[in-house]
């Protein structure tokens, strides 16, 4: 007669088998680290969003030789370093933007919104060198880095907003914690 032996796992191996996937559970997790991809994703959109915001403001003034917030061509007024958040002249450069199709309603909503990461505007209103500068503040470590080599790169650039955009720490290049380093395009 041939002995019963009970088929399956014991206590003992169904806990050991947890705690194993437990601990891969952590190190994907880790090396994931979803927080910062979260964040990452919501700079891209920030980016996304200044980099349609400096085109259509370029289309607007490929079309009629000046830019929303000045008058007429020759216009050399620039436009001081101004938050999307701040209304003001931000409202009006986005109702002529809006006004010219350059932009829709739906994606000048979705960037003044209290809850949008703000972007920046600067043109210093030059003939020469005369860029519109669209930034925002990165929130991932990656883009945070990034925007510290960019500020490194600029720094001898007569048109860019160097003082609001990066601040004194930021011109060396590279990014330790606490810095304010803005990402700027074009």
């Amino acid at each position: 007669m041939k002995k019963y032996l009970p088929k399956g796992f014991t206590m003992i191996e169904l806990l050991i088998v947890i705690a194993i996937l437990g601990i891969l559970a952590v190190a994907v997790l880790s090396a994931i680290n979803p927080l910062e991809q979260i964040r990452r994703g919501r700079d891209t959109s920030s980016r996304s969003d200044s980099e349609q915001l400096v085109n259509a403001l370029e289309r607007f003034y490929a079309s009629r030789g000046f830019f929303p917030w000045q008058t007429s061509e020759g216009d050399t007024t620039g436009l001081a370093w101004t938050a999307s958040t701040a209304g003001g002249a931000w409202t009006d450069i986005l109702g002529d933007l809006m006004n010219a199709q350059e932009l829709k309603s739906g994606f000048t909503a979705r960037i003044t919104a209290g809850t949008a990461n703000p972007l920046y505007l600067y043109h210093n209103g030059l003939s020469s060198g005369n860029s519109v500068y669209g930034c925002f503040l990165p929130q991932s470590n990656s883009m945070r880095i990034g925007a510290a080599a960019d500020c490194a790169l600029r720094t001898s650039a007569t048109d860019f907003p160097m003082t609001d955009a990066c601040g004194g720490d930021c011109a060396t290049g590279t990014y330790t914690s606490g810095m304010t380093c803005m990402l700027c395009l074009p």
